[in-house]
């Protein structure tokens, strides 16, 4: 059987050729990423790197590694005006006479190296609109500014998973050419939901329209919703995104007493605003407790945001527990 290649693709969806060689140049760096994932211990990438980030996580050594990969990759291309990575505390000019600018999260779930589980790498491309050098200022866009959006997830097979504004579409990446293959056209998301995904040991530390919510779901057929649900949790975004856009559902992660000040863990610019794309182009919904997440006007490149996406009908009865 025949499948339709990532520049094939591309090609004929109308993609600009400046975009085409972004996405392609992640594509490339991304199947060179999973050859290092892929050797595990035997490369030397496991444990941590002895340092902390700018968000102030500790760094694994494949965070670096991958964050490195994924910077020097796109630095090279002519197209690219400037970068800002989860992992970098300040943006990266690279080409002064570049179109795009790319945000990253170069290895989401980096918790999950060392027991060998699901992990990704996340990116968003937006059109660059200021003069040169490029600034924080320029990248701070409200995600629906994004020209794609997508993320590769490490895990049995290596998927890419992708939108530039006309649904999303899944690619996989065939091992003995290195290509990524067309496998997956047209992906929709169902409004209703029979999974949720949330990192339940943090309950007693959610706001109580979130704690009644949960518990909602939790009762099943003996509470207000009279439906069972199940409840999956990767500890890697890509990972239960990627299962509500395969199959449906609800993933959440919310505000936390813990940190009272902080809005929540996820990163607008480099996990919200992408993943939002995605799911918004597959028919689901991302919000916050008070709105659409890709209409936020981002303050700085680290921001934080809470997230509720997937199914739109389950994200609306999520939204309206916090909002009534």
């Amino acid at each position: 059987m025949s499948r339709v290649a990532l520049p094939q693709y591309l090609e004929s969806a109308a993609v600009t050729p400046e975009l085409q060689t972004v996405l392609l140049g992640l594509a490339t760096v991304s199947a060179d990423i999973s050859k290092a994932l892929a050797k595990g211990a035997l490369a030397d990438i496991l444990g941590a790197a002895g340092a902390e980030n700018v968000q102030g996580e500790d760094q694994k050594k494949l965070d670096v590694i991958a964050n490195d990969m994924i910077k020097d990759a796109l630095a090279a291309l002519p197209a690219v005006r400037g970068l800002a990575s989860e992992e970098e505390a300040e943006v990266v000019p690279c080409h002064t006479d570049g179109r795009y600018l790319v945000t990253f999260d170069p290895l989401d779930g980096s918790s999950n190296i060392d027991i060998n589980s699901m992990v990704g790498t996340i990116f968003s491309v937006l059109p660059h609109a200021g003069e040169a050098p490029v600034t924080e200022q320029d990248f701070l866009q409200p995600g629906r500014h994004q020209q794609a959006a997508g993320y590769v997830l490490y895990g049995p097979s290596v998927m890419l998973v992708l939108s530039t504004g006309n649904g999303v579409v899944m690619f996989t990446l065939d091992q003995d050419t290195g290509s990524y293959l067309l496998t997956e056209a047209e992906v929709v998301i169902p409004v209703e939901a029979k999974e949720f995904s949330i990192n339940m040991s943090n309950q007693r530390h959610w706001a109580a329209p979130m704690q009644s919510y949960i518990a909602d779901l939790i009762s099943g057929k003996d509470g207000p919703r009279s439906k069972d649900f199940n409840m999956r949790w990767v500890a890697a975004m890509v990972a239960d995104v990627h299962r509500i856009l395969c199959r449906g559902g609800l993933f959440t992660y919310p505000w936390d007493s813990r940190k009272p000040d902080q809005a929540g863990k996820l990163r607008l610019m480099y996990e919200a605003n992408p993943m939002g794309f995605l799911v918004e182009q597959a028919g689901g919904e991302i919000w916050t407790p008070d709105g659409k997440i890709l209409d936020i006007q981002p303050d700085h490149i680290h921001q934080r945001v809470p997230v509720i996406l997937g199914a739109a009908n389950e994200v609306a009865l999520c939204v309206d527990y916090h909002q009534r």
